[in-house]
């Protein structure tokens, strides 16, 4: 549709409505990476196996609290020998990668500190986010809209007139939140003895940025 064009008895004011809301996260991730080494293939697998059924076992523990599991890459190489020639492996290493989104926070402290127990496990995260159909997307929309009828009237009322009618609103961006830039990272190449206290980790808050853009017209002004 094209917009008209605005004349004298038709002036138009056209305004960019932002806004920027900080607001809770809803869910966290982490990734979890266990490993195995050994110089025989298939005890090296067998052993991935388990402590890859140990992590997931642990995970799944805690119920709903736990909203998604995905095994990520899958690998196990053979690593050659330093000295010598030919092909002779001196060990093989093993991985599997777990990717764990949570939406308890209070149980999330306690679950990294048990995952980071396990034999030749790693943990990262976590990392903080938003679901895709979160209601602060929403809420960051009607603010900017909000705000683009309010700066719209402000400029009507300058010059003494009020707005008529809405031409066109455009929807500039919705920008999610930006990726954290610090994470936490644990491991530990053997069994701990004792069990390690719980992590006390703060949530982090997001910010949601929305942006439109809006034209109006308005009653001729008296000037």
């Amino acid at each position: 549709m094209t917009t008209p064009h605005p004349t004298p008895e038709a002036p138009q004011v056209a305004v960019r409505g932002e806004a920027r809301l900080e607001v809770d996260p809803e869910i966290a991730r982490i990734g979890v990476t266990v490993s195995a080494r050994g110089t025989d293939r298939a005890a090296t697998l067998a052993d991935l196996t388990r402590r890859n059924a140990l992590a997931l076992d642990l995970v799944k523990s805690y119920g709903e609290g736990v909203e998604k599991v995905e095994t990520g890459a899958f690998s196990i190489a053979p690593e050659p020998s330093r000295h010598g020639r030919g092909e002779r492996v001196r060990a093989y290493q093993g991985r599997v990668h777990l990717t764990v989104e949570l939406n308890d926070f209070t149980a999330l402290g306690e679950l990294v500190t048990r995952l980071a127990d396990l034999e030749l496990t790693r943990v990262d995260g976590p990392w903080w986010a938003l679901r895709p159909d979160s209601p602060s997307y929403e809420e960051a929309r009607r603010t900017a809209v909000g705000e683009a009828v309010r700066r719209a009237r402000a400029y009507a009322t300058a010059l003494g007139t009020s707005l008529s009618a809405l031409l066109e609103l455009s929807d500039t961006g919705l920008v999610p939140p930006p990726a954290p830039m610090g994470e936490m990272r644990m491991a530990f190449a053997a069994e701990a003895v004792d069990t390690a206290p719980p992590l006390d980790l703060e949530p982090q808050r997001q910010a949601v940025t929305a942006e439109v853009m809006a034209r109006f017209t308005m009653t001729p002004p008296t000037l």
